[in-house]
């Protein structure tokens, strides 16, 4: 019999905490954290990390186990992932890196593709010379889908996609999708369906929220030990917008409109991706959180 494994997912501020914890809780449930940017330590403002009021409500995993400096692949991630959906009672995957359940969900998932440090080097040297931009239009090219869904100055997973399709010769796009019958656990996968201009003003609001919280301040004191803008961890938003004010190349107002409108566009791919997931059962967004919640104790404990 498959391992249970339920998930919060979707996309950035759709109120994926909110519903998680108290789910946790009511299920003694522990929270493996699926975020691509809250596995870096010292980054907690920007990356809408758990406070430790919420941590200590439930035990959380997968936070802060990264130095801003260094890479993490979906590889990684999924090494790590695995022995505790396997370990834990109740495991509660809650985030919107798709890329990391795609690798928990499938076998010959995009995150076991090996890497090639000639082919990174490569693109690193385009985007030296060219700008971040053609590197993007290299992946335009051979994968528009993937693409479409990356910033172009996410130049890691955009180097990362390239990578996987000169190693594989399949795009991330067209990788095969996971089967009931492949599936190494069994998910019970759920999201707010959230009306997009309601999903656009709380990533507005979200926006404000961390600026008020210091969340310059916080990149201030990454810049102070020795975090530059060209580290892996510093192409997150917020952080690749903030870097400039400090500089004086951006006016402060001028990097908060740039963080909400790539914030919203960020959450509409997100939703994108998330929509592509059959398995995923869509909750309304104005139905008391009680009501899901016991929706989701009702099907994770029946079946």
């Amino acid at each position: 019999m498959k391992k249970k494994v339920i998930g919060i997912v979707g996309p950035s501020a759709s109120g994926k905490t909110a519903l998680s914890l108290p789910l946790a809780q009511k299920l003694s449930g522990e929270i493996i954290c699926m975020d691509s940017m809250q596995v870096y330590r010292h980054m907690d403002i920007g990356t809408a990390k758990p406070t430790k009021d919420e941590k200590a409500m439930v035990p959380h995993h997968l936070l802060d186990i990264v130095s801003p400096q260094d890479s993490f692949t979906v590889s990684q991630y999924t090494v790590l992932a695995k022995p505790l959906l396997d370990t834990l009672p109740v495991p509660i995957l809650v985030g919107g890196t798709g890329l990391y359940l795609q690798g928990l969900s499938q076998s010959m998932a995009f995150g076991q593709v090996g890497s090639d440090e000639n082919i990174r080097a490569r693109y690193h040297r385009m985007a030296e010379a060219e700008g971040n931009r053609a590197v993007h239009r290299c992946l335009q090219k051979v994968d528009p889908e993937t693409a479409a869904r990356l910033h172009h100055n996410d130049l890691r997973r955009v180097i990362r996609a390239l990578e996987v399709y000169e190693l594989g010769g399949t795009p991330l796009s067209r990788q095969p999708q996971p089967s009931p019958e492949d599936e190494p656990y069994r998910f019970f996968l759920y999201a707010y369906a959230i009306p997009r201009e309601t999903m656009y003003a709380r990533c507005n609001a979200r926006v404000d929220e961390m600026i008020r919280m210091g969340l310059v301040d916080e990149i201030s004191a990454l810049k102070a030990m020795g975090i530059t803008e060209d580290h892996p961890a510093m192409q997150g938003l917020g952080y690749k917008e903030l870097f400039p004010v400090l500089d004086g190349r951006l006016s402060l107002d001028e990097a908060i409109s740039l963080i909400k409108l790539r914030t919203r566009h960020f959450a509409k791919r997100q939703m994108t991706w998330f929509r592509r997931d059959e398995r995923i059962q869509w909750l309304h967004w104005d139905t008391p959180a009680e009501t899901h919640i016991n929706r989701i104790i009702r099907d994770f404990t029946e079946e």
